[in-house]
């Protein structure tokens, strides 16, 4: 998992616009990087932000979310690329860049980091999940937002960092005291 720090530091050192914006795609809303590569310019919808996946993993479509910040950098790329068909086309017609590519140009940003870990487009999408359940988001929501049909594979996404878990407070600590007198012991 990556600290929003290192999510930040890593698309800083992604030097292609258009590998930075597909792999803004996996964190920024989640998508594994073959749902990410194959996005249509036609599945970005900015009127209800949301972004159409089509046959995500066991061909399921879904809806995931279009934050504003990834509608800019969406917007930007397009703008300079001008994609028709297929949001991240190949050099081939009628074809998107291939999943290899993406993942080339991750790994080539993780060792540009000079992190000690290796970070890949899934652990973007684990990072996503992380931190919107950081942030307070439902565990049910994490679950349909990453095309999840079982809610205990969603919870091995979401490890809760330890700065959350000493930060959250026991309920043992809002329980009122009795107001009752101690009862008095007898011997």
């Amino acid at each position: 998992m990556l600290s929003r720090q290192e999510v930040a530091r890593f698309f800083e050192n992604v030097p292609s616009l258009k590998y930075r914006a597909a792999l803004m795609l996996c964190y920024g809303a989640g998508l594994r990087i073959s749902e990410a590569v194959a996005v249509r310019v036609s599945d970005i919808d900015s009127q209800r932000m949301l972004i159409r996946v089509v046959q995500g993993k066991g061909g399921k479509d879904r809806y995931a979310m279009l934050s504003p910040r990834l509608l800019a950098v969406l917007r930007s790329y397009w703008r300079a690329a001008r994609p028709s068909d297929y949001l991240f086309p190949s050099r081939r017609p009628k074809f998107h860049i291939d999943v290899s590519a993406l993942s080339q140009a991750c790994r080539d940003a993780s060792q540009s980091c000079g992190f000690n870990k290796r970070i890949t487009a899934h652990m973007l999408r684990h990072s996503f999940a992380t931190h919107l359940l950081e942030s307070g988001t439902d565990t049910r929501v994490i679950q349909v937002l990453l095309g999840h049909s079982r809610i205990d594979t969603t919870a091995r996404y979401t490890q809760v960092a330890a700065h959350v878990i000493a930060g959250t407070p026991s309920p043992l600590d809002s329980l009122v005291p009795n107001s009752k007198p101690k009862p008095k012991r007898t011997k």
